[in-house]
């Protein structure tokens, strides 16, 4: 049965827009630093196991790196349980600010460790040690970004300003894709092995400043700044989220999971699917997912700006049964194009963008939607746990076992399954939803009873 939510007599005036555009560039930013880091590792990992663990051949040293990422999502729900109830604690700016010199000063270290040629084991240890830092400090970044963003943003605008947040998440990917390629175009394979891998790492340390530029010029969201005035500012959030909002973190571990498997396997599987299944050498499959990477950043502003007019739902459920439809097809697509002296091009981009468009529908939303299913007081906190351990469980973990089952069944379309399996379980979670186009964020309660449209009748919750 519907219920109906509190009704609202009063909304504050929007904040300044000049402040609004501050606090997207500034939340925007600090994701573009998380995924660069992410496209450098995900785009040089024979390298990087060469240089930090002294791997004997190519497979050996991908191999050693993506355990080294692995690392980053183990310890992301550390930092999620530590620096998401601070952020409820003591404000989004202060938290926000430390984890984007955590994370960027995390991956600049990098760049200047020595080589296991140097020191031997101590290599491996200190690297380990860095990106633990780095997943410590993102286990608190994107719940933070897209909670300021929020709260931040006019309500008939969030979707629009939202989606800016994911498309620096692209940007990211997409600039530590083009710094490893361009190097290694420009400098060659041995050279990029003797020093030319701290290129990419040692850029971090710029990015960094500037975000942490940006950040430091902002004021706390206005939402946050009125529960501080009126005393309302929870006394001790994690025990609160944990005791009366653990239903509502549920609520988004299952709704993000076909968030976490689409975009590991679009942004780190299908490079390997390209290589293995479809033969392509070289900086070839480098290419290609930057220029799918690059249809998304076309779109996902545009898709974020329609949600404002007709809901996150729509969205939400077209990226579920987009999935459930195309998923067979585009992987079928994609392994049909391989000819005799290469591959369609028609055929394989258009299974790509089957995928890509899927998943760039979440996307395009997932800013303005999560941080509508808490209240103001452990907004931060719960969305930043709910999120984290979600990705650590399901993120991580999708292009390690899409690969296994591809190797061992030989069947190379296990991940259409996967993708189809995330989808029918998140479509229960997206229906449960209420749809939030509109909704204040201030008075909601949990992630099935939101507030309602100034002056309006009380909207139903649905589910």
């Amino acid at each position: 049965m519907a219920e109906q939510a509190h009704a609202e007599t009063e909304e504050p005036a929007d904040a300044d827009p000049s402040a609004v555009r501050r606090a997207v560039a500034g939340s925007a930013m600090g994701n573009t630093i998380e995924w660069y880091d992410f496209g450098v590792f995900g785009f040089m990992p024979a390298i990087l196991g060469q240089v930090f663990f002294n791997a004997s051949s190519t497979s050996e040293g991908a191999l050693a790196t993506f355990a080294l990422l692995a690392v980053t999502f183990v310890i992301r729900p550390f930092g999620s349980v530590i620096l998401g109830p601070l952020g409820d604690r003591l404000g989004r700016q202060k938290v926000l600010a430390l984890t984007v010199i955590l994370m960027s000063g995390s991956t600049f270290a990098i760049g200047l460790l020595p080589s296991w040629d140097t020191i031997g084991p101590a290599a491996a240890v200190l690297v380990i040690l860095l990106r633990g830092l780095q997943g410590f400090s993102a286990g608190g970044e994107y719940g933070g970004a897209a909670t300021f963003i929020a709260e931040y943003a006019p309500k008939k605008r969030r979707g629009f300003l939202g989606a800016w947040l994911e498309f620096g998440t692209l940007v990211g990917f997409f600039l530590g894709a083009a710094v490893v390629t361009v190097s290694t175009v420009v400098l060659g394979d041995e050279t990029m092995r003797e020093w030319g891998w701290r290129i990419p790492f040692l850029i971090a340390g710029p990015l960094g400043l500037v975000g942490l530029y940006l950040r430091n010029k902002l004021e706390d969201t206005p939402v946050f700044q009125e529960i501080e005035q009126q005393n309302k500012v929870a006394k001790s959030p994690l025990k609160e989220l944990l005791t009366q909002h653990w239903r509502s973190i549920l609520h988004l571990v299952g709704l993000v999971i076909l968030l976490n498997v689409g975009d590991w396997i679009m942004l780190g599987y299908i490079e390997t699917y390209l290589k293995d299944v479809l033969g392509l050498e070289g900086n070839v499959p480098l290419f290609i997912v930057m220029g799918v990477i690059a249809a998304m950043m076309l779109v996902i502003v545009p898709l974020g700006s329609l949600s404002d007019k007709i809901g996150r739902k729509p969205l939400l459920l077209g990226c579920c049964a987009g999935f459930l439809v195309l998923s067979i097809p585009a992987f079928t697509l994609m392994e049909n194009s391989k000819e005799a002296d290469g591959v369609n091009v028609m055929m394989l981009g258009g299974g790509l963008l089957m995928i890509g468009g899927c998943l760039v529908l979440f996307l395009a939303v997932v800013a303005s939607t999560l941080p509508a299913m808490f209240p103001t007081q452990v907004r931060y906190g719960a969305f930043s746990i709910g999120y984290n351990f979600s990705t650590a469980a399901f993120a991580g973990t999708a292009p390690y076992i899409v690969g296994s089952l591809v190797d061992s069944t030989g069947n190379t379309l296990w991940p259409a399954f996967y993708l189809m399996g995330a989808a029918l379980i998140a479509a229960v979670p997206i229906m449960l939803l209420p749809e939030t186009k509109g909704v204040s964020m201030r008075g909601i309660k949990n992630s099935r009873e939101c507030t309602t449209r100034t002056g309006d009748a009380p909207a139903p919750v649905t589910g």
